[in-house]
């Protein structure tokens, strides 16, 4: 039976980078089914309608005879202005975004996590409520949400994460993945590390699995990948997005930054992600695995991190291997004792890694590898973000914008809850084993 994806995609960052990734998921299917069948791949990411009908009917997966008769996004396209929504609807994706799912307003948020939260948030509650249903009773079998946002403008980390409460009020059983774009230091928004810890919280509250990416990193890896000669995009080129904040709502580092290049290596990462689920392979990994627990080593190096962290100086909770292409379980295997002796494991979880084996490669290369890991270096980006959160919060700056939709305790509260998961995170990465007991022989007269 398909597993299906429906992905939320929030602000002028979420939705950019959302357009890169349709287009990319759809010549990677058209590269793997030249036949125009409808299969199980396809309708992980898409509807496949008749419209001769009104409304248009679903039609089924077939036994590989069901033709594409016109292939409708599982997504849903949410923005407080207009722009881009409007080009994306006047775009070469117009035919694939049904319409109907897409809810936008004119004014925007102005920066501002509290008015896309509190604002617009209830606002149009009933609005997303119907949009996120629809989309959910077109599917056979529900598995995850996939939310797409950044943290440093108003849309996507207010509204952003005010729809990922509402997904773990209604639908608590499914699986809800953020992928969010965290703000560089330099961030062009003033208010982006309000912004950014704000969201943060929210994230910890209610995400089951949280895929964190930022500026600076992604344009490190575009910069790289240029001196390489090699396409910048990974599994299918580069990207869709012009203008700041990694999208506009995470806030841009500079003007001069490859945003194109980088929504393009962000949208390969959620495709490598899921192609465990839409194709076949000899040790595939269902997605919601992801949240319990070549050459390998470069997956591991500061160099190729989508956030500014340096992991084999922390310990890892856990990680997953997702391999796309030709290798087998034994070269996995090999390469994964190769690098154990290498790095830091919790000494609950010595084993550590989750192996994926995916048998279509990316589009135009012979293989990938995509490592996720729940690693403690996490606490670098957090304390970095409480770092900026404090020089605005303790002079107060900015403030009175805030408290036109919410209490000054919310502050205090984010700043509470963002800390704690730091403190957890550290907690963990100075974790040793403690002392064995002996087992002592009751009624015995030796020690």
């Amino acid at each position: 039976m398909p597993r299906e994806i429906v992905t939320i995609q929030v602000g002028q960052c979420g939705n950019q980078i959302g357009c890169r990734f349709w287009e990319m998921a759809l010549r990677e299917h058209a590269a793997y089914n030249p036949d125009g069948v409808y299969d199980a791949a396809l309708s992980s990411f898409f509807r496949n309608v008749d419209t001769r009908f009104e409304p248009p009917l679903n039609l089924p997966v077939g036994a590989g005879g069901c033709r594409i008769r016109g292939l409708k996004a599982r997504a849903v396209v949410v923005d407080t202005e207009e722009g881009v929504v409007n080009k994306m609807a006047r775009g070469p994706l117009a035919e694939v975004l049904d319409r109907g799912q897409l809810l936008y307003d004119v004014s925007g948020a102005g920066n501002n996590w509290a008015h896309g939260h509190h604002g617009y948030g209830p606002r149009y509650r009933d609005a997303l409520s119907a949009r996120l249903r629809r989309a959910a009773e077109g599917c056979d079998s529900l598995q995850s949400f996939l939310l797409l946002h950044s943290l440093g403008g108003g849309t996507g980390s207010g509204l952003g994460t005010y729809i990922l409460g509402l997904l773990q009020d209604e639908y608590p059983g499914v699986f809800r993945f953020s992928a969010p774009v965290f703000p560089s230091e330099d961030d062009h928004v003033v208010t982006a590390p309000y912004n950014a810890l704000l969201a943060a919280a929210e994230l910890a509250r209610g995400a089951d699995c949280v895929l964190p990416v930022e500026n600076q990193a992604l344009a490190d890896v575009c910069a790289r990948g240029e001196q390489r000669g090699s396409a910048a995009g990974g599994g299918g080129g580069g990207g869709a997005q012009a203008g700041g904040g990694g999208g506009g709502g995470g806030g841009g580092a500079s003007g001069n930054l490859p945003w194109d290049a980088m929504n393009g290596v962000a949208a390969s990462m959620l495709l490598h992600l899921t192609a465990g689920v839409r194709f076949e392979g000899s040790l595939n990994v269902d997605l919601n695995d992801i949240t319990s627990n070549l050459l390998f080593t470069d997956a591991f190096s500061r160099d190729h991190q989508l956030i500014w962290a340096e992991p084999r100086a922390h310990t890892f909770l856990a990680t997953a291997l997702l391999l796309r292409g030709g290798a087998g379980v034994g070269d996995a295997q090999r390469n994964v004792a190769r690098l154990r002796r290498g790095l830091r494991f919790a000494h609950w979880n010595q084993e550590g890694f989750k192996i994926g084996l995916c048998s279509q490669p990316p589009v135009g290369l012979p293989h990938s590898l995509l490592a996720l890991s729940n690693n403690c270096c996490v606490t670098d980006t957090l304390g970095a973000l409480q770092a900026r959160f404090g020089k605005l919060y303790k002079r107060r700056l900015f403030l009175h914008h805030y408290l036109e939709y919410m209490e000054p305790a919310g502050f205090d509260e984010a700043a509470e809850a963002v800390a704690a998961v730091a403190e957890d995170y550290r907690a963990a990465d100075g974790a040793r084993p403690g002392p064995v007991a002996r087992l002592r022989p009751r009624g015995l007269g030796f020690v």
